[in-house]
């Protein structure tokens, strides 16, 4: 992030604390003990293990204000009515885990690089049953960065940096305040700013550039009957697509990992002529939410989303001196290449809920206005601008402050339904997710620089259940699980020699079956010692048309030291992250129409990972060091997320938080 925007930022916080007075801070109603207490029993056994962590070094004494004063809340929770109000994290357990694919155990693969495309290694359940653009990878910067809700006893800053290795860094400025005892305002800002790893420049040679910023307020009536929640919400994705390494057919496995290694998308250096290929992914989102009691155990409510998402594919400034993986252009002006496809949603939803005992329901219809727009496309997809109709439930039993059982059930009045339940107790897990969806409009019409086609697809069906028991026998925690998936008339994109494209959708005419036991343990040993390990064993029942690739073996291991140094003024977490999949054939990447895609001329070879970590707290302040890939360290070569797209080489990470009050 560059140091100019930062000090703009800061500038803004703290010319809004002065201009923006804040009530008496006697007034704000601060919680009880008995409240607090209330608060952290009705949370469930993770965020209780987090804020135990967090507890170690207790500041909170020293100063008036605190992360104990300052509770936030999600949408969700507020919808449910729970008062869950919990206090700032302040926990350093995995701190050191920033990066997308690490966060998220590694379940996703990328292009070697922070803020590049990213895949679910396993197969997962979507969200939306109704209409869709179809373009995903890029979903997890935008969808994992949905703000949280917060009332403040004083003025909040957290400023959180990370100075990857290589020229990675990610940055989160984020301030709220309370306006008033019963009004908050506050705002996030998420960059992030990666260079290139293969034949970069220098430090402002950047491949992936990220801008995410969210404003939000919520607002409660004087009798506490009227509640609203505002947010804005815009991300801009920026990445120079490269295509991954190009190798000769004798070229050995650690040729990718060759500094000097020419990428597929490389300009025609010889012509001296700077030109590149890029993919571009907006996202603009304004989002209401307002509700009114209508007694004591019902309330009516009301949603509206204005929501505009566009991809873009663009080679500038001559597509001529671009080689697109030897495929000629469909273009008829082959100056210009400007993939673009627009996908808007206005919906609105209406309806009942409220709480009686320990049952919470809710009752609502649903109406969803959307159009969707490709640029080059002659004629546009049939029902490219429609309307959709919804009616739904959700209920959930709260059988005591750890036992929930929950459910949503919608319906889409042309046939389409998804099912969702999850049950959550101290001994076991379960969830089940069943859908029929509509195709996304992309897989079927698309007209583009290098891809064309138009498709009849039906409706893709999927099955999900999964089941964890959790145990906890003296030092060992122990939790085996496993999960179902069946999948029927899935779409996926998949490369063939005999069509000069890099990739095209198909759906298959059969079924799909993927069973995935695990084991997850705890071993706790010498007290402050933990051994954590994560095995995976998928085995696919059926696989008509091989339209799915997923690794045999998936695992994740942390072997970690976790305790108090220096008569208690450190709180630290010291270890090794390792990760390993055995050999599979990894999904290819196609830039053009950003998307992952079955091929068969590579197989990834098994691979393990290892990163060397410290995490700590001094106070307010939190840190990580890491040291990423070590075993390149000695091999000389790491490995490939992607076939063709190397990993970021060994390097040093560093981050640190810090968090500011009145």
């Amino acid at each position: 992030m560059p140091i100019r925007s930062l000090i703009l930022i800061l500038l803004i916080c703290t010319g809004a604390s002065e201009v923006v007075s804040q009530n008496k801070r006697d007034s704000v109603r601060v919680p009880s003990r008995r409240r607090v207490e209330q608060s952290m029993k009705n949370e469930p056994a993770a965020s209780s293990a987090k804020r135990t962590r967090s507890k170690i070094v207790n500041d909170s004494a020293s100063s008036k204000y605190g992360p104990k004063t300052t509770l936030s809340t999600t949408e969700q929770d507020i919808f449910e009515n729970k008062k869950n109000y919990q206090e700032l994290d302040t926990a350093i357990f995995n701190l050191h885990r920033w990066d997308f694919v690490r966060k998220y155990e590694n379940k996703y693969q990328d292009l070697g690089n922070v803020g590049t495309a990213l895949n679910s290694v396993f197969p997962q359940v979507s969200t939306t049953i109704g209409a869709t653009p179809g373009f995903k990878v890029y979903d997890l910067y935008y969808e994992s960065a949905e703000p949280r809700y917060y009332n403040t006893k004083s003025p909040f800053a957290r400023i959180n940096v990370v100075w990857g290795g290589v020229g990675r860094s990610m940055t989160h400025v984020e301030f709220t305040r309370n306006i008033s005892p019963r009004w908050n305002f506050g705002f996030n800002y998420r960059p992030i700013l990666a260079t290139k790893q293969i034949q970069g420049t220098g430090k402002a040679d950047y491949q992936v550039r990220s801008q995410y910023y969210d404003f939000y307020s919520t607002y409660e009536s004087k009798n506490g009957k009227y509640k609203l929640l505002i947010n804005y919400r815009r991300i801009k994705h920026h990445a120079i697509e490269n295509g991954g390494v190009q190798q000769k057919l004798d070229s050995t496995y650690r040729g990718y990992f060759d500094p000097q290694a020419v990428p597929h998308l490389s300009a025609n250096l010889a012509s001296g002529v700077g030109s590149f290929a890029s993919t571009d992914e907006l996202r603009t989102a304004v989002h209401f939410f307002q509700q009114y009691q209508l007694a004591k155990a019902a309330q009516f409510y009301h949603t509206l989303d204005l929501s505009k998402q566009v991809n873009t594919f663009h080679v500038t400034p001559n597509p001529e001196t671009v080689n697109y993986f030897g495929f000629q252009t469909n273009l008829a002006d082959t100056t210009f290449v400007n993939d673009a496809n627009t996908f808007q949603v206005t919906q609105n939803e209406v309806g009942f809920k409220g709480n009686a005992a320990f049952l919470f329901y809710d009752f609502y219809y649903k109406t969803r206005a959307y159009s969707n727009t490709m640029v080059n496309l002659q004629g546009q997809v049939p029902g490219s601008v429609g309307l959709e109709n919804y009616i739904g439930s959700r209920i959930s039993f709260r059988f005591d402050s750890l036992s929930t059982l929950s459910g949503q059930a919608e319906y889409l009045l042309d046939g389409h339904y998804k099912i969702d339940g999850a049950l959550r107790t101290p001994w076991l897990d379960a969830e089940l997710k069943s859908s029929l969806a509509k195709p996304g409009f992309m897989q079927r019409g698309y007209y583009g620089a290098y891809n064309t086609w138009i498709n009849n697809f039906n409706n893709t069906f999927t099955n999900q259940l999964s089941g964890r028991i959790k145990a906890q026998l003296g030092p060992l925690f122990v939790s085996p699980g496993i999960t179902y998936t069946a999948l029927h008339n899935y779409i996926y994109f998949v490369h063939r020699n005999d069509i000069p494209q890099l990739a095209i959708p198909q759906q298959s005419s059969d079924n799909q079956q993927i069973i995935s036991p695990e084991v997850r343990m705890d071993i706790r040993f010498f007290r402050r010692f933990h051994l954590r390990p994560t095995v995976i064993y998928t085995r696919l029942l059926g696989n008509e048309d091989n339209a799915i690739s997923i690794p045999t073996w998936f695992s994740n291991v942390q072997l970690s030291y976790e305790g108090l140094a220096f008569k208690g003024a450190l709180q630290l977490q010291l270890g090794v992250d390792g990760h390993a999949k055995s050999a599979y054939k990894a999904l290819g990447y196609d830039p053009a129409i950003q998307q992952y895609y079955i091929q068969d001329a590579i197989i990834s070879p098994s691979f393990w990972t290892t990163d060397v970590f410290l995490n700590g707290r001094i106070k307010r302040g939190r840190f990580f060091v890491k040291y990423i890939n070590l075993l390149q360290v000695f091999t000389k070569q790491g490995y490939m997320p992607t076939p063709g797209y190397p990993n970021v080489r060994n390097t040093l990470d560093f981050g640190f938080e810090l968090i500011l009050f009145d």
